[in-house]
């Protein structure tokens, strides 16, 4: 049977040097499994790999689109599986690395999403909706009709919660139904990095400080120079929202990366509830207690047919 091993948990645990690492040890390729560096021209916002880093591993799925294309999770699946199968076939090792747990869960938990078509009129309505009322009154309607998946999904992402609610008005099936789950024709090992919560805010709040003296502002203002309106889903990423704010003029720039910071910490919280420290089928490990032998040694285990811990 072939492998495939995923790397997840919050964001700043490193994951994306413990995968390089990995994957040159072991012939591995990576797979980008992040939902804002599929996009073009957001690199230090979304702490995308650099061009650097990229040239020691083969790279998928980072670069794809453009920020004002569509892209959906049923398309993410179809190219992470595609990749998957290319990079089994010529013997190497795919390593899905990622803290969006829709986009992890989707490939290893072989979801069928539903191919259901946007509705622009349904939602812009649900829109309209969120500025009058407010987002939580959207969110409040996903909990009654769809528990499971308001929990899984950010209060204030409303784009997903409109999605959630979009596929239930047109199936009338909540959309955690229809996330039927099959059994995968590979094994997979689940490794995941975490940290104690106030040393991992740490971590956060100076990778925000170091995106912003890496000139995050002048990449957002090359992006709307480009024509990227700051209404688009792509731009309400964590980081472009609010400086897109400081560009209006509408918060200093201080206060900006104050907020930066802040969803920064809640979107670690919600990270948290796709990538369960309970989970018995992540292997945890602490990077503050410097695991990376400790990694190596299970991902060889794994490959050499030992007892571990499995999808």
């Amino acid at each position: 049977m072939s492998h495939l091993i995923a790397i997840v948990g919050p964001t700043a645990t490193g994951k994306t040097r413990l995968a390089i690492d990995l994957a040159r040890s072991f012939s591995g390729e990576i797979i980008n499994a992040d939902s804002r560096q599929v996009y073009r021209h957001m690199d230090i916002g979304t702490a995308k790999p650099t061009p650097e880093e990229r040239s020691l591993v083969p790279h998928y799925l980072i670069d794809i689109v453009n920020p004002d294309d569509e892209f959906s999770l049923a398309h993410y699946k179809e190219l992470a599986n595609q990749a998957i199968s290319d990079i089994i076939g010529r013997d190497k090792l795919p390593f899905l690395v990622g803290g969006t747990g829709l986009y992890v869960w989707s490939v290893i938990g072989n979801w069928q999403i539903p191919e259901v078509p946007p509705d622009y009129k349904f939602r812009e309505n649900l829109a309209k909706i969120a500025e009058t009322q407010g987002a939580s009154s959207l969110y409040r309607e996903l909990s009654r009709i769809d528990p499971e998946a308001a929990e899984k999904i950010n209060s204030g992402n409303i784009r997903r919660v409109i999605r959630a609610l979009e596929v239930y008005k047109s199936t009338n099936v909540p959309f955690s139904h229809l996330q039927m789950k099959n059994p995968l024709p590979f094994k997979t090992l689940i490794i995941g990095l975490t940290q104690e919560r106030a040393r991992l805010y740490q971590r956060v709040d100076a990778r925000v400080d170091d995106m912003v003296k890496s000139s995050l502002v002048k990449e957002v203002e090359n992006l709307t120079e480009m024509g990227y309106d700051l209404s688009l889903p792509a731009m309400s990423a964590i980081g472009y929202r609010q400086i897109g704010l400081y560009l209006k003029r509408e918060l200093k720039l201080e206060e900006a990366v104050k907020r930066i910071k802040f969803e920064t910490h809640r979107y670690v919280r919600q990270q948290y509830s796709w990538f369960r420290l309970k989970d018995a089928r992540i292997n945890w490990f602490d990077v503050g207690e410097e695991p990376e032998s400790r990694i190596k040694g299970l991902v060889s285990d794994f490959l050499s047919g030992k007892e571990v811990r499995t999808v």
